[in-house]
């Protein structure tokens, strides 16, 4: 049972921490449900249908107990009793909808006033649904879901509108592209131009994806090509989209621009910067090598003179100064 019971003067409530929490930390991927309603038989018939599918569930007695839970744990979706004494549940959903945290809560009205003026008042309110007493658990619960599923589709598409001017695309492990920003057609055109598909990923870009994707730690971004001129383009996972997709950011990093930058702050030879660079990504002298085409001993006698004009004794050491002068 998810929803733990206690009792303050007769009042039915939830027993909370005192510190707010996250969603995720208290919905097990299901959901926060509050309902709040002034009659204890509501609370446990719904709270019971709900529990049973495997929502975590909040309940209020009244107008007031529901604006301190949603103070404390924010729900995904609420189920408001439109008449309670009091506040009412129009007015409780005034106050939730002037709150710019919670504004985005769906409230669904559960009622037994069905004239139109109720109806249009609880809209007006900023409710999405409601829902007619008595009460039919299967209906709430195919609303509940129906709202939930449209809630979040709609946080994601809002995500990734924020990623619009960046390059990035929505993709499947099977490499179908759902969709993408107009950035990144001219990134495949310079990456990829033998792969004339952007309807799907690279090959290359695909294999990341589902390696990434695995349950096996903190998803690392991918090396994924280079232009021939120093410019590389990395992946990474920018988070879950609609229909078992993901939201893929692609980035570019100009080696060459870097490089010179080193040049510059630090009076290096461009071998040197080139050396530099590679050790603040935590290559060793073989690994530099093999990268720059120069035996590992050419390696360490560039890093000798770099320590020289770094004023440094160790590789830690000459890499966080690179890092610190690296854009971004």
């Amino acid at each position: 049972m998810n929803t733990a019971w206690i009792d303050h003067g007769g009042a039915a409530a939830l027993h909370l921490p005192s510190a707010p929490q996250t969603i995720g930390a208290a919905a097990g991927g299901s959901g926060v449900v509050l309902i709040v309603d002034d009659t204890p038989d509501n609370l446990a018939l719904l709270s019971d249908a709900l529990d049973a599918v495997g929502y975590t569930v909040l309940v209020a007695l009244d107008g007031p107990s529901a604006l301190d839970r949603i103070e404390r744990l924010t729900p995904d979706i609420i189920l408001l009793d439109a008449v309670m004494p009091g506040i009412s549940g129009f007015e409780t959903c005034e106050h939730i909808k002037a709150n710019a945290r919670h504004a985005q809560i769906p409230v669904i009205f559960m009622t037994g006033l069905t004239e139109s003026e109720h109806v249009v008042r609880g809209f007006r309110a900023g409710g999405i649904d409601y829902i007619t007493k008595p009460i039919r658990p299967e209906e709430v619960l195919a609303r509940v879901a129906a709202h939930l599923e449209r809630a979040r589709a709609h946080r994601q598409a809002d995500e990734i509108v924020g990623l619009g001017g960046r390059a990035a695309l929505v993709a499947d492990v099977h490499g179908a592209i759902h969709w993408r920003s107009s950035r990144v057609a001219p990134l495949f055109a310079r990456f990829y131009p033998d792969h004339g598909d952007m309807q799907r990923l690279p090959p290359v870009l695909q294999q990341w994806l589902a390696q990434s994707v695995r349950p096996v730690g903190v998803p690392e971004a991918g090396r994924m090509a280079e232009d021939g001129e120093g410019v590389r383009l990395v992946a990474r996972l920018a988070g879950p989209a609609p229909h078992s997709a993901w939201v893929i950011q692609l980035e570019e990093h100009d080696d060459r621009k870097v490089s010179d930058r080193l040049c510059a702050r630090f009076r290096l030879t461009a071998r040197e910067a080139e050396v530099l660079l590679w050790i603040s990504r935590g290559k060793t002298n073989r690994d530099i090598g093999d990268i720059l085409g120069m035996r590992p001993r050419t390696v360490n006698k560039h890093l000798e003179h770099i320590f020289e004009k770094l004023g440094v004794e160790t590789r830690a050491a000459a890499a966080a100064l690179a890092l610190q002068a690296q854009p971004g």
